[in-house]
C-alpha cells in the first residue's frame, strides 16, 4: 500500500513530502523518514518546548537544515538523499518532511528528482508541478539544487564536514 499523498518521481519512484505541523496522513507508516531540521535528540542551547518533540516510530535520519536556509554539512545533506532515494527506488516507504513542508522539502524532492534522471536545470519547475506550487522557498535553496546536480555530473566527491558555501 502506497503513503498516503505520495508522488512519483521522473524515474517512477515513489516518495512523500509532508510539513510536520499538518496533521498525519491516514493510511500506512513510513518504513523510512528523512527528517530537516534539528535532531529532537541533539544537545539544545534553550528550548522554549512547552512539549515533548516529536520522534518517529520508524527509522530516520534528521539533517541539520535551520528553516529558510540550506543544509550545514553538504556531505551529509547529499549522502542522507542519496540513500534515502535508494531506499524509495529499492520500494520502501520514504516520507521527507521538514516543519511547513514547502521549502526545505521542496529542495530535496527536486534533488530527488535530479537523482531519478530530471536535468538539474528543470528540477525546480518539475517539483512545482508534481509537489507543491510554491516548492523551494529561498533564492538559497534554488542554488543549493544546482549545487547538487553539478555534484552529480561532475562525479564530485564531497568531503564530509564540508559546510554550505553556496
Amino acid at each position: 500500500m502506497t503513503l498516503t499523498g505520495a508522488i512519483a518521481l521522473p524515474d517512477g519512484t515513489l516518495i512523500r513530502g509532508r510539513g510536520r505541523r499538518e496533521k498525519f496522513p491516514e493510511g500506512p507508516l513510513p518504513d523510512y523518514g528523512l527528517y530537516l531540521g534539528r535532531d529532537p535528540d541533539a544537545p539544545q542551547r534553550f528550548s522554549l518546548r512547552r512539549r515533548p518533540a516529536w520522534r518517529p516510530e520508524w527509522p530516520s535520519t534528521w539533517l541539520d537544515w535551520p528553516d529558510f536556509r540550506v543544509p550545514r554539512d553538504n556531505a551529509t545533506a547529499v549522502a542522507a538523499i542519496k540513500r534515502a532515494y535508494a531506499l524509495a527506488r529499492s520500494g520502501e516507504q520514504v516520507e521527507v518532511a521538514c516543519v511547513g513542508g514547502t521549502g526545505r522539502t521542496g529542495t530535496v524532492i527536486a534533488c530527488m528528482a535530479v537523482l531519478a534522471g530530471c536535468p538539474g536545470d528543470e528540477a525546480l519547475a518539475w517539483t512545482r508541478e508534481h509537489y507543491r506550487p510554491r516548492a523551494v522557498e529561498t533564492p538559497g535553496q534554488r542554488r543549493w539544487i544546482t549545487w547538487f546536480a553539478a555534484q552529480l555530473d561532475d562525479g564530485g566527491v564531497i568531503e564530509p564536514g564540508h559546510t554550505s558555501d553556496v
